[in-house]
């Protein structure tokens, strides 16, 4: 099974969230892909200065979003983008394609040599913005199969943040992560009901009893509430690492080296 976590001392992982800017062809595009892939070039680094432990790139602002599949323009701007972030990144780095669209992801991934995708929707569907997400686990695999990709890890997101799940709210947490396991996921993530609300640590606790995978917090990690997710294998941070707090802002470098600090500190 591989695991795209960088091993640390006392502490979770650190991943950074890289919001690419808006690509070709999407409602707020306003950036040439040359302006893009500096943009990325600049935050990758600043990850790199600061010594996040990896990165997750992510087309954020592609807002609003398919459901499951983007077109070809978007897999190759995500694809140029990563392998830029790798460029300037030396550690791990992932990627998500929005909304839903995995194996888009995974071709990324491959194409771009990277270490994990973030996967919504891997076992059990769910109703988001977008419309019904199917589970996708079994075609998922297959594809990371025929592409030869094992070595690319799938962090499943479960009862997933921006997202309705009345339609398993039979199925608790603990359940949907052994199912998680049970399906061939490497990690799964944790979060709270939107970006930037916190996840609850009792929700950690409940899933890191359930199964045995890395448990990864994907929401609402900030300075003054790190302490509370020290169980976690790893916690994806991106708004509290951007201006004002807000995901849709720049990057700012003393905010990620003020985390770290209060991180190692917590530890």
């Amino acid at each position: 099974m591989p695991n795209p976590l960088p091993p640390t001392a006392r502490r979770p992982a650190v991943i950074g969230m890289l919001h690419v800017p808006a690509l070709p062809g999407t409602p707020r595009h306003d950036l040439g892909l040359p302006a893009i892939l500096e943009r990325v070039a600049a935050e990758a680094a600043i990850y790199a200065e600061a010594g996040v432990d990896a990165v997750l790139l992510e087309n954020m602002h592609d807002v609003p979003y398919l459901r499951g599949a983007v077109g070809p323009e978007i897999t190759a701007c995500m694809t140029a983008a990563a392998i830029t972030a790798r460029g300037a990144f030396a550690g791990p780095v992932g990627v998500q394609v929005l909304a839903g669209a995995n194996e888009a992801a995974l071709a990324v991934a491959v194409a771009a040599g990277l270490a994990f995708v973030r996967v919504e929707g891997f076992v059990f569907g769910h109703v988001a913005d977008e419309g019904w997400l199917d589970a996708c686990a079994g075609p998922l695999l297959r594809e990371r199969a025929r592409l030869g990709a094992g070595h690319v890890a799938i962090l499943a997101d479960i009862k997933k943040k921006h997202a309705a799940h009345a339609a398993t709210a039979d199925v608790p947490l603990a359940d949907t992560a052994r199912a998680a396991e049970f399906c061939g996921a490497d990690g799964v993530i944790v979060s709270g009901p939107a970006t930037a609300e916190p996840t609850d640590p009792g929700d950690v606790d409940l899933v890191r009893a359930a199964c045995g995978l890395p448990i990864v917090v994907g929401s609402g990690v900030t300075d003054e509430n790190v302490g509370r997710f020290l169980a976690a294998d790893a916690v994806i941070v991106g708004s509290a690492f951007k201006q004002e707090g807000h995901w849709s802002g720049p990057l700012e470098a003393d905010r990620v080296l003020r985390f770290l600090a209060r991180l190692e500190a917590a530890g």
